[in-house]
């Protein structure tokens, strides 16, 4: 597999076609970078005690050690992001959450769900960087399709059914979210009912969730990256990590899912980059996104935060170019642990004691893996705040930001 650096990213017509998230800079007060660099664009950040009608949640969660987080909360939390797409018009995106507290066994008051939301994102032109949350999917099933038994009688689904990792919108308005507990594929209607029973995978891929036994993947290293074809017919899934019993550690499966046939092809591997297998386990394949009909972006991350949080970067695939040793070539899009921030709109800090922001702007929280092509040269990216986990600040727990990444004059 080669490597190659580069500082654009080229986004495909199909999504050229939407609006431009924030405003244009001037280069007044600029500091000096190449004209088509990445930069911090805009910034914006929904703070971490954000909750949204239901019952109370986290009752089975470790008490928590960082305010302003309390366990239980007095209503349904809305955190940890790990998937996003286009909402309902300009300006609005459907924001999903993952299973809650990080487990089947303290999640099971966690209803799944996708919050439309609705940044102003700070940019060098003004705005809030305030996040506005609205309605929302929630996530259930007919008494039918689901081959285990699940936790509430209402058939919502919890945190300890599922653990939604990816999503992606069809051409129907469809949604298709990647599943670690299974894993599986969810095929749901837009209103978050499901359609069929799970979509397990090929090859006897199973975690240590699965009732089926046999685990091969290993537990929250499933379906964290689902991207869907500009046609919307298929979807092109990425494994988190390596197989269990896998002897290059290196190696992460990619697959392509027909969603009219029912059909799973096995595409190539994707080689995560790191120096030895330790590295390699330590390195997470956490979203992807096509940019056409053959090339993908991709989140590699490692599993640090805050001060250790060193390793993160989008980069770009394509899957026609397949080296001899079976993986895609990938070529660098932009350092997440290191983003140019020319009109300092990560400033001032929103609490004392945050860090990563400034001239040079850092991901600062454990798992960014929240990925949206928004056009030709804008990307929106999102943290799993992994609540209450302490990232952007030591004393606090993360916050859920939002981040544009542009890239002038693609």
């Amino acid at each position: 597999m080669s490597t190659t650096t580069r500082t654009t990213v080229r986004v495909g017509l199909a999504a050229a076609t939407l609006l431009s998230l924030v405003p244009a800079a001037t280069a007044a007060g600029r500091v000096e970078q190449g004209a088509n660099d990445p930069h911090l664009a805009g910034r914006a950040v929904l703070p971490a005690e954000t909750v949204a009608p239901g019952p109370p949640s986290g009752a089975f969660a470790p008490p928590s050690p960082r305010p302003p987080v309390t366990f239980p909360t007095a209503s349904q939390p809305v955190e940890g992001f790990s998937g996003i797409v286009a909402g309902r018009g300009p300006g609005e995106y459907l924001a999903m959450p993952d299973n809650g507290f990080g487990s089947r066994e303290t999640s099971s008051d966690f209803l799944i769900r996708a919050y439309y939301i609705t940044p102003d994102f700070k940019t060098a032109q003004g705005g809030t960087g305030t996040v506005a949350v609205g309605d929302f999917v929630s996530f259930s099933y007919p008494d039918t399709l689901m081959p285990f038994a699940l936790v509430r009688p209402d058939r919502l689904l919890t945190g300890a059914d599922v653990d939604p990792e990816s999503i992606q919108r069809d051409q129907r308005g469809d949604l298709w979210i990647g599943d670690e507990f299974g894993p599986w594929i969810l095929h749901f209607d837009g209103t978050g009912r499901l359609l069929e029973p799970p979509i397990a995978l090929p090859d006897e891929l199973r975690s240590p969730n699965n009732p089926a036994g046999g685990t091969t993947v290993a537990n929250s290293r499933g379906l964290e990256a689902m991207a869907i074809a500009p046609n919307g017919q298929s979807l092109v899934l990425i494994l988190e990590g390596a197989l269990t019993d896998a002897t290059d550690r290196l190696v992460r499966r990619i697959y392509q899912y027909d969603t009219a046939t029912g059909a799973f092809t096995r595409r190539a591997d994707y080689r995560v980059t790191a120096g030895s297998a330790a590295e390699a386990d330590a390195r997470f394949v956490s979203d992807a996104q096509m940019i056409d009909s053959h090339r993908l972006l991709v989140i590699e991350r490692d599993g640090g935060s805050g001060a250790t949080a060193l390793f993160r970067r989008v980069y770009e695939i394509d899957l026609n170019q397949v080296g001899a040793d079976g993986a895609v070539t990938k070529s660098d899009v932009v350092d997440l642990a290191a983003i140019p921030d020319p009109d300092l709109v990560s400033l001032p800090e929103i609490h004392p004691g945050d860090i990563g922001i400034g001239e040079v702007f850092q991901v600062a929280c454990e798992s960014i893996e929240a990925l949206f092509v928004a056009n030709r040269s804008e990307l929106l990216l999102g943290c799993d705040n992994n609540l209450p986990n302490a990232g952007r600040n030591p004393n606090r727990a993360d916050d859920n930001e939002f981040i544009v990444i542009r890239a002038p004059g693609l």
